[in-house]
């Protein structure tokens, strides 16, 4: 992998490696230095908690070093281009992650960098959260092939790419929006090609019980993300019956798994009785960001070459020059 972008950078065998890749890290410490040596600048517009925990923690984990950058230090776009912070930064760091708003100035940071760029998140996507949403499913029900998740809500960031990799892993993804807030065509389009190939499907539907029903797990995220806060009340009143309360959970089958990306805003896109319940995983899904994003950090920086050496700089040609 030389940037990591979106689950659609990937193919099934491309997932399913990386999964199986975080699995073992999680379980063994075979890899701690296995980014020795190596530096991840952090570039955040957007603040976290679980993303900025998860990445510094994995590079600390590997070997490596992190670097967090925040808005007042970046102000991509505006204090300076995105394409000279891509070339300043490949020249002092190894591999840059960045959660960000527009989708489009992490394509643009990766097509000026040439040391990788990983997407922290942005508006279009999440896929860092949909491998460790797929990781606790597998460790959960021992499978993927074939299990009916349902996402109930807005079909935002994470509603894409739980569909692009459950089309790719042969999960039946059911995707509850009210209307007018379902996931692009495109990205619809892209699933579903995918789906008819590794024998899922990918449904979209404005009826929240019909996705839960019979459903092995119930997704469900923010109603209003970052940057939407003005349509926060709008929202609400749309959004009511995509609530996740033991009711809906009752559709689903009785062992059915809760997820949520969190944060979540209790009381309104989800009960306390759920996310508190037996059926919720969302602390082992939020655990497992860090094991996913090792593994993208390992699959994208080990083989990096040294920083004099990608610039083809070295102490002889240096000396010849003189």
């Amino acid at each position: 992998m030389n940037d990591f972008i979106s689950i659609r950078d990937l193919d099934p065998a491309g997932i399913k490696h990386l999964l199986e890749l975080a699995g073992h890290m999680k379980a063994t410490p075979a890899y701690a230095y296995a980014l020795k040596g190596k530096t991840l600048a952090m570039l955040f517009e957007k603040p976290s908690l679980r993303t900025r925990v998860t990445f510094d923690v994995a590079m600390q984990e590997l070997g490596g070093h992190s670097l967090y950058l925040g808005p007042e230090e970046i102000s991509l776009g505006r204090r300076e281009s995105v394409h000279d912070v891509a070339k300043n930064l490949e020249h002092m760091v190894d591999g840059i992650m960045i959660r960000t708003y527009a989708h489009r100035t992490v394509e643009e940071l990766a097509r000026n960098s040439c040391v990788p760029v990983i997407n922290g998140l942005s508006d279009y996507s999440h896929p860092c959260q949909a491998l460790a949403d797929y990781l606790t499913i597998l460790e959960i029900k021992g499978r993927i092939q074939g299990l009916k998740i349902a996402y109930l809500g807005d079909g935002n960031n994470v509603a894409r790419s739980l569909m692009f990799a459950g089309a790719l892993l042969g999960a039946r993804v059911f995707i509850a929006t009210p209307p007018g807030y379902a996931p692009d065509d495109e990205a619809i389009n892209w699933s579903q090609g995918w789906a008819q190939q590794t024998g899922s499907c990918c449904t979209i539907t404005h009826n929240p019980g019909d996705a839960a029903d019979d459903a092995d797990v119930i997704y469900t995220d923010v109603w209003a993300s970052m940057g939407q806060e003005n349509e926060a009340a709008e929202r609400a009143r749309f959004f009511r019956d995509f609530r996740v309360d033991m009711g809906l959970m009752r559709l689903a089958r009785p062992d059915a798994m809760f997820l949520h990306c969190l944060p979540a805003h209790r009381g309104l896109e989800v009960t306390d009785e759920v996310i508190d319940s037996p059926h919720s995983f969302v602390f082992q899904q939020a655990e497992n960001r860090l094991h996913t994003q090792k593994a993208v950090l390992y699959e994208t920086m080990y083989n990096v070459p040294e920083r004099m050496l990608r610039h083809d700089i070295s102490v002889a040609s240096l000396a010849h020059q003189h």
